[in-house]
């Protein structure tokens, strides 16, 4: 610092100024690119890049066709979030973004979990047996089987995009803390928060039309990753296994579920783009069912039944009205 200070002296005024613009303005504004936003999963990614615009900077840390829940960070993607401006996550859903920001220290971080209200992940897959599972009835060990799936993310589902009514609180969220970043920009952000959040409000309008009456309420899926939207349209989940898309059901469960299919009158056995179709493949041929994609969106790939966020959960929602022959 001191031969700075020498340096300085020694320059004309004008290259004095330069020299101080150069050497103490922030990163962002040298490169043109602020904010500077890294969002952990497609989700979030695609809520930051409805509110930014056509300012900044937006990446992802879950590259497509990779499996969110199980994420591994390079060292580049680490050492990224040190840079960014903000950096939008999810508490206890990728261990490894939770480390690498405890690691990293970005300037402003936001857990959407404090954001948008996370309901208990028992919900996501609870069916007309958890009332016997509670008495020690004979599906007490499927329900402490899902219990303890359930404690490898918390004791919250975490998959709360599968509610456009929450991704619009969210989205709403996003402007204010990025009109709070980049206040030459504010009334951009304002403006395409609100714009987004009433595309959502339109999308959660069709969704309860669309699963209005039904024949049945009931629906059957690979990964149970549809609580939120359950929650929200008075549908039934029932998850083949629990939250985590990895875990493998036992026989009992497998048993559990042909029982569930064959009292409700279930027609199809959902299943999503990136992970194995082999347990709902087999489920639905022992019982003569039909299989089809119900995507999570935790990302999308060429196999994605939509290119977007609002393409893929209206093709969701057409699934659902097939399977559940909605009126």
């Amino acid at each position: 610092m001191v031969l700075m200070s020498r340096l300085l002296r020694l320059l004309p005024a004008g290259l004095t100024a330069l020299a101080l613009a150069a050497c103490g303005a922030p990163a962002s504004e040298e490169d043109g690119a602020a904010p500077r936003v890294v969002a952990a999963f497609y989700p979030l990614e695609w809520a930051a890049g409805q509110v930014l615009g056509g300012h900044g900077s937006l990446s992802g840390l879950t590259t497509p066709g990779t499996e969110a829940h199980d994420l591994e960070l390079t060292a580049q993607q680490i050492a990224s979030l040190s840079d960014a401006d903000l950096v939008l996550h999810l508490a206890e859903f990728q261990p490894a973004v939770d480390d690498a920001i405890a690691q990293s220290g970005p300037a402003s971080v936001m857990d959407v979990s404090e954001v948008v209200g996370l309901i208990p992940a028992a919900a996501a897959h609870v069916d007309d047996h958890a009332d016997e599972a509670g008495d020690g009835g004979e599906h007490a060990d499927e329900t402490d089987e899902h219990a303890d799936e359930a404690d490898d993310h918390g004791d919250l589902d975490p998959h709360f995009w599968q509610d456009p009514a929450r991704m619009a609180t969210l989205v709403e969220e996003l402007g204010a803390r990025l009109a709070e970043l980049d206040p030459d920009n504010a009334a951009d952000y304002t403006a395409n928060a609100a714009a987004t959040a009433e595309e959502l409000q339109a999308l959660d309008e069709e969704f309860t039309t669309g699963l209005a009456t039904c024949e049945r309420r009931e629906f059957v899926t690979t990964h149970a990753a549809f609580g939120y939207l359950a929650d929200r349209y008075d549908l039934t989940e029932i998850g083949i296994s629990g939250v985590n898309p990895d875990a493998e059901p036992s026989p009992a469960r497998i048993a559990e579920i042909h029982e569930e299919a064959a009292r409700h009158g279930i027609t199809t056995i959902f299943f999503e783009t990136l992970t194995s179709d082999a347990v709902a493949t087999s489920i639905a041929g022992d019982l003569g069912l039909e299989t089809a994609v119900l995507d999570p969106l935790e990302g999308v790939t060429d196999n994605s039944p939509g290119t977007d966020y609002p393409s893929i959960m209206r093709a969701n929602l057409t699934a659902l009205r097939s399977a559940n022959d909605c009126a």
